[in-house]
């Protein structure tokens, strides 16, 4: 078992090592100066050469990616001379020293993601920790909705297998599959926070904090978390819902269902106590991957909805071209993607030999 989450690990880590070189090679080959950017309109030669420097972007670009890596790396080596990029200065690194060897000191530290080029200086780190705790309560909403909902709806269609309800209920699917998040979100924020605004007490936009009347606090709003979960959670519950029908159509033909019929259990303790367990599976193992990409697809979500998470503010960065929040985005998103498919992996193989053996 060790030796199977010992390969894993090591499989994950080649994968965001390509996921990080393939990201920042992408971004340095963009058209536009990164020392510009930063400066917006108030830059001049002198100012040019400082930024560039401070940075790093007038090194060649095998240097500016070996720096990249020196920065993200946990453990890495730092410049003992203070004109360097890579000096080890308190504004940049959380770090532990571990030795010194001539001019190079080797350090544990938090991975560096950089400062933001619109944010005065901000650190990427605080951008997206400022704003992931939103997108996670809205990804675990948005989640529980497609779980509750799903399973009971898939529960229904099984019991009503080819009726009338069971085909509405398919439509409902297949419609929740297909709709692009984008245009559910237009739709939903159109339909229920603007139309039926009376009767809803919804509002088109809005995120988890709000500030008061008076300027001096924020309090939560729940009920902004109402439409954006629902519209992120559309299209997971559709898949949810077919998965349940068919593994427990499945599972309802099995030969120990038919012993329970014959002991004269009625169809709801059977589904409750043998059928639903069994059927769940494979719903788990959708799950786990749609959490994962919660994060990536609430991005169009949280800008139409006004929702401040790490959707939102890669947009804005986006549109202001501020590369290291992108960067730092996407690296984070990618990161939750490999973590969460090694658990998934683990898990199975901790409860199913079989996987093991594979």
């Amino acid at each position: 078992m060790l030796r199977y989450f010992l390969y894993k690990t090591g499989y994950a880590l080649l994968t965001l090592f390509g996921v990080v070189t393939v990201i920042f090679f992408l971004f340095t080959v963009l058209p536009g100066d990164p020392a510009r950017m930063m400066l917006d309109q108030n830059e001049n030669s002198e100012q040019l050469e400082i930024i560039r420097k401070k940075y790093g972007f007038d090194k060649p670009v095998a240097t500016q990616y070996l720096y990249y890596l020196n920065d993200l790396s946990p453990v890495s080596f730092h410049s003992t001379n203070a004109d360097d990029y890579t000096y080890l200065s308190q504004d940049k690194y959380t770090a532990l020293k571990l030795f010194t060897v001539g001019t190079t000191t080797t350090v544990i530290k938090a991975p560096y993601l950089r400062e933001s080029f619109q944010k005065s200086g901000k650190k990427v780190t605080q951008v997206i920790g400022d704003t992931l705790p939103n997108t996670i309560v809205l990804a675990f909403s948005a989640i529980f909705i497609a779980i509750v909902t799903g399973v009971a709806l898939g529960v229904v269609s099984a019991l009503k297998k080819d009726t009338g309800t069971d085909r509405a209920i398919a439509l409902v699917s297949t419609l929740g599959m297909s709709l692009p998040s984008f245009f559910a979100a237009i739709l939903f924020a159109w339909v229920f926070g603007f139309l039926l605004h009376r009767y809803t007490n919804l509002n088109m936009t809005g995120s988890l904090y709000e500030v008061d009347d008076f300027g001096e606090g924020s309090y939560i709003q729940w009920k902004n978390l109402i439409l954006p979960a629902i519209v992120l959670g559309i299209r997971p519950l559709g898949v949810v819902i077919q998965l349940m029908r068919n593994s427990l159509l499945e599972v309802m033909g099995q030969d120990y269902i038919r012993t329970a019929r014959a002991k004269g259990l009625s169809e709801m303790q059977i589904i409750r106590k043998h059928a639903l367990k069994n059927a769940l599976n494979p719903v788990v193992t959708a799950i786990s991957g749609w959490f994962a990409s919660m994060l990536a697809g609430a991005v169009f979500v949280e800008y139409i909805f006004g929702w401040n998470g790490l959707g939102k503010e890669v947009v804005e960065a986006l549109n202001t071209l501020d590369l290291p929040v992108i960067m730092g985005a996407v690296l984070v998103i990618a990161t939750t993607f490999v973590i969460i498919n090694i658990l998934v992996d683990v898990i199975y193989a901790w409860l199913d030999p079989k996987i093991r053996l594979e």
